[in-house]
């Protein structure tokens, strides 16, 4: 248990992002000082608050404040200690800024009771009406009028947790903040993160203790620890396996309030709705705005995205802007050398690219500079995974991509009309022998299931409960880049299914191996690289508040949206599309009975059930024309 307590603590210092630079670095410590504050919010509740100021600061040096605000520990503590690296990169740091660190109210050192995505209060009432809006206000006002020598503007970032604070700051409203970076956001806890419409992560079952214990008092120091499960295995398809129903995690969990919570909400209820922020932002949003996600992000993938187009359609008159790159969860955040994701190789100092052309010459615009909209960075900035290479879009989806359709052909391929007679395919779907959505078990028991999302899918190709269509061979290159929707016509013998979309990039028997790949025992030839991949529970398909049973033997619609995706099919390669119905223990197993709620299915409600996915099923892509810019 210490090891794997350990080791998610290291994770989350890794999200937080404070230290990322070698330990040897003394730069922050010589360049700059630190002061510790307690910041009284307007309820009365204090939250702790760390500020490294340029040491040569002065009445006529003066420097915007950048501030992030974590649930992960602003660390180290003590007046006297000083991390490897201040700010979202090496680059900013020698820029100089004024670095401030906060731990939101009930974590760490902050007071105050915590809450797991603080719902918004559009209209706030008293001083008691509080949420990260107010938090965040209440913070701004009192660093641009105590802090000496800033300028008066302050900047906002975070990556994960930090980046849903770093989103809610941005309804904060006062006029100081005048940038802010969202990266890998969470934007709705039912659809990121613990969920993928509405389809519970199993593989996040060990975070709960992180999220889910009230603290006593101000501490530097951990305190869930007690509530940490031992698996005593690295397999954890195994263990979740022998685990049983979900129910049977209740007694880990009994104290656990944020397992609680989840158990007892199975469905989109008021709960998760007031958790929901996309929902809350209007017109007329002040700050400038750029959203930062990884294509390859296990964890929040959907919430960049969502915010960018939420705020682009709800808030046109705002500076709003993407960047999605070769990442995997906040990995842009410091530099590998190679840049990798599993076995694929995407270039050498991707992250350092971001981090001075687009990251640090946004803040510095609207920080440092004109402030206006004429920044020099693009609408969108993505990475074509394909082609390996950064592109530029005056908007996002792109204006030039035409739909097409990709039907599920009974024969086993995909092709751009449907047969005449569709037919079905058909597989045994046995919750009891789910499919595993990794080769690399010793990484089922992480704090996330980060390589899955480009690795070789032959392992799942190759089993009987998993459907297989592709393409002929491509005489061209084909480039998808926008929003892919999955039509689904099925049945089942049961009453309930999940429903599981891959779509894949086979590589040509003739693919070199790079010089980086991790495993040696993978070959590039012939590669099955997950591209994009989505799960929707057939409960959810009519409502996310009102599921709805399956009638058995019934063709049914099921429809749902993969991720965006920016990649480039090259020419010599197939595009492939794999259809299932368990991923584990990445997506929890559906009981393939339906209940009103999953979390407490009796082990006897795990049926073995006959799925048809039938041949007018298709994905509508978007496909881009060749060179657009």
């Amino acid at each position: 248990m210490k090891r794997l307590f350990g080791l998610i603590c290291l994770l989350l210092s890794s999200a937080a992002a404070v230290a990322q630079a070698p330990a040897a670095s003394t730069y922050a410590q010589d360049h700059y000082t630190k002061q510790e504050v307690y910041i009284t919010m307007r309820d009365g509740v204090k939250l702790f608050t760390a500020i490294y100021t340029p040491r040569d600061a002065a009445a006529g040096r003066k420097y915007p404040i950048m501030m992030q605000r974590t649930c992960y520990s602003v660390a180290p503590y003590g007046a006297g200690k000083y991390p490897a690296r201040l700010g979202p990169s090496e680059t900013m740091m020698k820029q100089g800024y004024i670095f401030v660190y906060q731990d939101v109210r009930g974590r760490w050192k902050s007071q105050g009771t915590w809450t797991n995505m603080t719902p918004v209060i559009d209209k706030k009432k008293g001083k008691k009406d509080v949420d990260e809006g107010s938090d965040t206000y209440d913070t701004v006002d009192w660093l641009v009028k105590k802090v000496a020598h800033n300028n008066g503007r302050v900047g906002q970032w975070g990556i994960s947790y930090p980046g849903f604070y770093t989103a809610a700051g941005i309804l904060s409203g006062h006029p100081a903040l005048k940038a802010a970076s969202p990266q890998a956001p969470i934007s709705d806890f039912f659809f990121d993160d613990f969920h993928h419409n509405g389809a519970f992560l199993e593989s996040y079952l060990f975070t709960f203790p992180v999220f889910g214990v009230q603290k006593r008092d101000t501490t530097s120091t951990a305190w869930y620890g007690g509530q940490m499960i031992a698996p005593g295995t690295k397999d954890g398809y195994q263990f979740l396996l022998d685990l049983g129903p979900l129910k049977n995690a209740d007694k880990y969990y009994a104290d656990n309030f944020f397992w609680q919570e989840t158990i007892n909400h199975p469905n989109y209820d008021s709960f998760w709705q007031q958790r929901s922020l996309p929902e809350h932002y209007k017109a007329g949003l002040k700050p400038a705005i750029m959203t930062v996600g990884g294509w390859f992000d296990a964890e929040d993938l959907r919430g960049p995205l969502t915010i960018y187009k939420t705020i682009e359609k709800k808030s046109p008159g705002t500076y709003n802007t993407l960047v999605m790159g070769p990442f995997g969860h906040g990995r842009w955040s410091r530099e590998t050398g190679h840049t990798m994701h599993s076995n694929v190789y995407f270039g050498d100092s991707v992250a350092t690219f971001y981090q001075r052309n687009i990251e640090a010459k946004f803040f510095a615009h609207f920080l440092k500079g004109d402030g206006d909209k004429n920044s020099g960075l693009p609408e969108a900035y993505l990475f074509d995974t394909g082609k390996k290479q950064w592109e530029t879009f005056p908007q996002w989806p792109a204006a030039t991509a035409t739909h097409q359709k990709l039907y599920l052909s009974a024969n086993g391929k995909l092709e751009p009309q449907p047969a005449a007679t569709p037919g079905a395919m058909r597989f045994v779907s046995d919750p009891l022998k789910p499919v595993p959505y990794t080769e690399d078990l010793t990484t089922t028991t992480s704090f996330t299931p980060h390589n899955y999302m480009s690795e070789d899918q032959r392992f799942a190709g190759r089993r009987p409960d998993v459907l297989v269509y592709q393409t002929d061979v491509l005489t061209e290159d084909v480039t998808l880049g926008g929003e892919i929707m999955a039509n689904l016509n099925v049945a089942t013998t049961g009453t309930d299914a999940d429903w599981v979309v891959k779509l894949i990039d086979v590589y040509p028997a003739n693919e070199p191996d790079n010089d980086y790949m991790p495993n040696k025992n993978i070959t590039l030839s012939n590669y099955w690289q997950m591209v994009r991949s989505e799960v929707m529970p057939a409960r959810f398909r009519h409502s996310f508040e009102k599921p709805e049973a399956m009638v058995a033997n019934q063709k049914t619609d099921v429809n749902f949206r993969l991720q965006d995706v920016l990649h480039t099919f090259k020419k010599g390669h197939r595009i492939m599309v794999q259809v299932q119905s368990t991923w584990f223990p990445f997506i929890a197993r559906n009981p393939q009975t339906f209940v009103p709620n999953p979390y407490k299915a009796n082990e006897s409600d795990y049926v073995t059930a006959t799925h048809s996915v039938f041949g007018d099923s298709f994905l509508d892509v978007e496909v881009l024309p060749a060179m657009v810019k």
